[in-house]
């Protein structure tokens, strides 16, 4: 369908084609519909501020603090260290390394238009900016030590574990790396958390066993079973060590 047409003192025909309806002037010059993606293709201008991956940073910082903690945990730091001297060392750093840099590196990639980091940094950053306050609090005498190996401290892996679940799931649109390591802490956080229930049942329940834990000795894997010594002290009396 052709019509002559005046715009801006130029006589103009209109065409239908796939790609939609073009303006072409009588001379000849094909133009864009001014109402079509191309004309506001053609018009548009996007400007892009250069921002380096910040999952480079928050990555290192996750794991430097997580090893670092573990670490500790597994008694790599050589013999008996005095009373509040471990705390006080790995508190600042996974405070700012675990905690801030990958915190920040949370909000730089909300600036970079990641979603996904976004919501992995800001919730990990948070819990170690979050851990290493705690750590601080107990080594400065403010809390009490055995806060970190309460059942409430334990349900902080809940919502880690939730929100790194959801997190691995849309990862795999992303790659099978990034969906690795969120699996992986998914599974941590939900190992946790079994740890924790494991350990409340097994308290309030006099020593039974409900959640096996797969001790070494097998009469304490078996659920509802008691675990019985030769001798012993389950309340932890003077001169007894009441362990896990």
């Amino acid at each position: 369908m052709t019509r002559a047409g005046r715009r801006a003192g130029t006589a103009q025909t209109q065409r239908e084609s796939p790609e939609g309806t073009v303006v072409q002037p009588a001379d000849g010059v094909v133009a864009a519909d001014p109402n079509s993606g191309e004309a506001w293709t053609e018009r548009s201008r996007i400007v892009l501020t250069p921002v380096a991956a910040p999952s480079i940073l928050g990555l290192f910082g996750f794991a430097g603090a997580t090893f670092m903690v573990a670490s500790l945990l597994a008694g790599w730091w050589g013999g008996a260290m005095a009373p509040g001297l471990a705390e006080a060392t790995i508190a600042p750093f996974a405070l700012f390394f675990g905690g801030l840099a990958q915190f920040l590196a949370g909000m730089w990639s909300y600036r970079a238009r990641d979603g996904l980091a976004t919501a992995m940094h800001g919730t990990w950053g948070s819990f170690w900016l979050a851990y290493g306050l705690i750590v601080l609090l107990t080594a400065g005498g403010v809390l009490p030590p055995s806060v970190l190996e309460s059942t409430a401290f334990g349900y902080w892996f809940i919502v880690l574990a939730v929100v790194t679940i959801f997190g691995a799931i849309a990862s795999l649109f992303e790659s099978l790396g990034l969906f690795t390591v969120l699996s992986l802490l998914a599974a941590a956080g939900a190992a946790a958390f079994y740890v924790a229930v494991a350990f409340m049942l097994a308290e309030t329940s006099k020593g039974r066993t409900i959640l096996p834990l797969g001790k070494y000795k097998a009469d304490q894997n078996i659920p509802g079973r008691q675990a019985t010594e030769a001798i012993g002290y389950p309340a932890g009396m003077p001169g007894s060590k009441v362990g896990q």
